[in-house]
Protein backbone atom coordinates (compact mmCIF):
# COMPACT_ATOMS: atom_id res chain seq x y z
CA UNK A 1 0.00 0.00 0.00
CA UNK A 2 1.49 3.50 -1.21
CA UNK A 3 2.13 5.98 1.86
CA UNK A 4 -0.21 8.54 2.12
CA UNK A 5 0.71 12.05 0.42
CA UNK A 6 -1.76 14.43 2.45
CA UNK A 7 -3.50 14.68 5.78
CA UNK A 8 -6.81 13.76 4.29
CA UNK A 9 -5.21 10.32 3.28
CA UNK A 10 -3.37 9.87 6.36
CA UNK A 11 -6.55 10.33 8.38
CA UNK A 12 -8.70 8.05 6.27
CA UNK A 13 -5.67 5.34 6.13
CA UNK A 14 -5.23 5.69 10.03
CA UNK A 15 -9.02 5.21 10.77
CA UNK A 16 -9.37 2.20 8.11
CA UNK A 17 -6.21 0.82 9.38
CA UNK A 18 -7.17 1.14 13.11
CA UNK A 19 -11.21 -0.05 12.49
CA UNK A 20 -9.93 -3.73 11.15
CA UNK A 21 -7.42 -3.89 13.84
CA UNK A 22 -9.86 -3.10 16.46
CA UNK A 23 -12.11 -5.38 14.83
CA UNK A 24 -9.94 -8.38 15.18
CA UNK A 25 -8.48 -7.40 18.69
CA UNK A 26 -12.66 -7.27 20.04
CA UNK A 27 -12.35 -10.77 19.66
CA UNK A 28 -9.17 -11.75 21.39
CA UNK A 29 -9.86 -12.24 25.69
CA UNK A 30 -7.49 -12.88 28.29
CA UNK A 31 -6.19 -16.24 26.89
CA UNK A 32 -5.83 -15.75 23.69
CA UNK A 33 -4.17 -12.78 24.13
CA UNK A 34 -0.83 -14.83 25.45
CA UNK A 35 -1.12 -16.83 22.50
CA UNK A 36 1.48 -16.71 19.73
CA UNK A 37 1.82 -18.30 16.10
CA UNK A 38 3.22 -21.68 15.88
CA UNK A 39 6.40 -20.29 14.21
CA UNK A 40 6.99 -17.15 16.57
CA UNK A 41 6.95 -16.74 20.11
CA UNK A 42 5.45 -13.19 20.05
CA UNK A 43 2.40 -12.99 21.60
CA UNK A 44 -0.55 -10.97 20.52
CA UNK A 45 -0.01 -9.21 23.97
CA UNK A 46 3.50 -8.09 23.02
CA UNK A 47 2.61 -6.73 19.64
CA UNK A 48 -0.15 -4.97 20.95
CA UNK A 49 2.33 -3.77 23.43
CA UNK A 50 4.94 -3.09 20.91
CA UNK A 51 2.39 -0.83 19.01
CA UNK A 52 1.33 1.04 21.89
CA UNK A 53 5.20 1.96 22.39
CA UNK A 54 5.97 3.04 19.00
CA UNK A 55 3.41 5.46 18.94
CA UNK A 56 5.02 7.16 22.39
CA UNK A 57 8.34 7.03 20.73
CA UNK A 58 6.80 8.97 17.48
CA UNK A 59 5.72 11.92 20.27
CA UNK A 60 8.81 11.39 22.25
CA UNK A 61 10.70 11.99 18.82
CA UNK A 62 8.80 14.92 17.43
CA UNK A 63 9.02 16.74 21.43
CA UNK A 64 12.59 15.98 21.40
CA UNK A 65 12.92 17.93 17.80
CA UNK A 66 10.40 20.85 18.63
CA UNK A 67 12.19 21.48 22.03
CA UNK A 68 15.95 21.46 19.72
CA UNK A 69 16.94 18.54 21.75
CA UNK A 70 18.94 15.87 20.14
CA UNK A 71 16.36 13.34 18.59
CA UNK A 72 17.29 9.48 18.52
CA UNK A 73 15.79 7.75 16.13
CA UNK A 74 14.71 4.48 16.36
CA UNK A 75 15.92 5.09 19.87
CA UNK A 76 18.69 6.32 21.74
CA UNK A 77 21.89 3.54 21.17
CA UNK A 78 19.84 1.76 18.50
CA UNK A 79 20.41 1.47 14.66
CA UNK A 80 17.53 0.76 12.54
CA UNK A 81 19.06 -2.87 12.17
CA UNK A 82 18.59 -3.68 16.25
CA UNK A 83 15.45 -3.55 16.20
CA UNK A 84 15.14 -6.49 17.64
CA UNK A 85 16.98 -6.67 20.84
CA UNK A 86 15.26 -3.03 21.25
CA UNK A 87 11.97 -4.84 20.96
CA UNK A 88 12.30 -7.80 22.67
CA UNK A 89 11.72 -6.33 26.23
CA UNK A 90 8.32 -4.62 24.94
CA UNK A 91 7.65 -8.30 23.96
CA UNK A 92 7.68 -9.40 27.44
CA UNK A 93 6.34 -6.49 29.48
CA UNK A 94 3.43 -6.74 27.17
CA UNK A 95 3.24 -10.63 28.32
CA UNK A 96 3.56 -9.87 31.92
CA UNK A 97 0.18 -7.29 31.22
CA UNK A 98 -3.14 -7.56 32.26
CA UNK A 99 -4.65 -7.64 28.57
CA UNK A 100 -7.41 -4.86 29.83
CA UNK A 101 -4.80 -2.67 30.51
CA UNK A 102 -2.76 -2.89 27.92
CA UNK A 103 -6.01 -2.93 25.82
CA UNK A 104 -6.74 0.67 27.41
CA UNK A 105 -3.11 1.90 26.94
CA UNK A 106 -3.60 0.72 23.32
CA UNK A 107 -6.83 2.94 22.72
CA UNK A 108 -5.50 6.05 24.54
CA UNK A 109 -1.87 6.13 22.72
CA UNK A 110 -4.34 5.46 19.17
CA UNK A 111 -5.90 8.57 20.29
CA UNK A 112 -3.76 10.45 20.64
CA UNK A 113 -1.76 9.66 17.58
CA UNK A 114 -4.64 10.43 15.85
CA UNK A 115 -5.40 13.48 17.27
CA UNK A 116 -2.06 14.68 17.11
CA UNK A 117 -2.48 14.10 13.02
CA UNK A 118 -5.85 16.21 13.00
CA UNK A 119 -4.27 18.96 15.07
CA UNK A 120 -1.13 19.67 12.91
CA UNK A 121 -1.86 21.49 9.35
CA UNK A 122 -1.02 19.78 6.00
CA UNK A 123 2.38 21.74 5.87
CA UNK A 124 3.51 20.61 9.10
CA UNK A 125 2.82 16.74 8.19
CA UNK A 126 4.01 16.83 4.69
CA UNK A 127 6.91 19.97 3.92
CA UNK A 128 9.33 18.05 2.81
CA UNK A 129 12.53 19.28 5.48
CA UNK A 130 10.08 20.91 7.91
CA UNK A 131 11.82 19.11 10.54
CA UNK A 132 15.37 18.20 10.27
CA UNK A 133 14.94 14.98 12.66
CA UNK A 134 12.95 13.00 9.51
CA UNK A 135 15.69 13.10 7.17
CA UNK A 136 13.85 12.39 3.80
CA UNK A 137 10.89 11.60 5.37
CA UNK A 138 7.85 13.61 6.46
CA UNK A 139 6.64 14.13 9.56
CA UNK A 140 3.28 12.58 8.69
CA UNK A 141 4.86 9.50 6.72
CA UNK A 142 6.81 9.12 10.45
CA UNK A 143 3.47 9.30 11.89
CA UNK A 144 1.74 6.81 9.53
CA UNK A 145 4.96 4.29 10.13
CA UNK A 146 4.43 4.66 13.48
CA UNK A 147 0.23 4.09 13.15
CA UNK A 148 -1.28 2.63 10.23
CA UNK A 149 1.46 0.92 8.85
CA UNK A 150 1.88 -0.65 12.54
CA UNK A 151 -1.41 -1.52 12.55
CA UNK A 152 -1.78 -3.16 9.23
CA UNK A 153 1.05 -5.51 10.77
CA UNK A 154 -0.29 -6.11 14.00
CA UNK A 155 -3.88 -7.02 12.58
CA UNK A 156 -2.03 -9.43 9.69
CA UNK A 157 -0.07 -10.71 12.68
CA UNK A 158 -2.75 -11.45 15.15
CA UNK A 159 -5.11 -13.06 12.90
CA UNK A 160 -2.58 -15.36 11.77
CA UNK A 161 -2.16 -16.13 15.87
CA UNK A 162 -6.09 -16.79 15.90
CA UNK A 163 -6.65 -19.14 12.59
CA UNK A 164 -3.45 -21.26 14.10
CA UNK A 165 -5.08 -21.34 17.59
CA UNK A 166 -8.51 -21.83 16.00
CA UNK A 167 -6.99 -25.05 14.12
CA UNK A 168 -5.65 -26.78 16.97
Amino acid sequence: MPAATNKPELLATFDKDLAKLRKTLDGVDEEHASLSAPDDGTTIKGVVAHRTHWMSMFHQWYEDGVAGREVHVPAKGYKWNQLKEYNAPLYAKGNAMDWDNLRSEFDVACDTLRAFIAEHDEGDLYKAAAHAWTGKWTLGRFAEASGPSHFRSANTYIRKVLRAASTT
